[in-house]
């Protein structure tokens, strides 16, 4: 088994890490909603709901989380009280 060297990664390690940041999907606060609410209607599983959209399961049961308390205040999910927008 080879070890990792200690110390930075190569450049190689580093353009990949570097590839991945840049093309990770970044989700509006609507698509965040859209998917909360899908898993509540609970026509799916979770579990296929989160295969379908391509997130883990535990980003969307943190996503609920934000849902159903403090979700005005949690980044990425810039709405107010009233529902709208800000």
């Amino acid at each position: 088994m080879k070890r990792k060297p200690a110390g930075r990664p190569s450049s190689s390690e580093q353009i990949i890490r570097d590839i991945r940041r840049k093309t990770r999907k970044q989700y509006s606060a609507e698509e965040k909603i859209r998917i909360v609410l899908d898993g509540l209607r609970g026509e799916d599983s979770i579990a296929e709901l989160c295969r379908r959209e391509g997130i883990a399961q535990s980003l969307y049961y943190k996503w609920s989380k934000d849902f159903h308390g403090g979700w005005k205040e949690a980044p990425g999910w810039r709405y107010c009280a009233s529902g709208k927008h800000q």
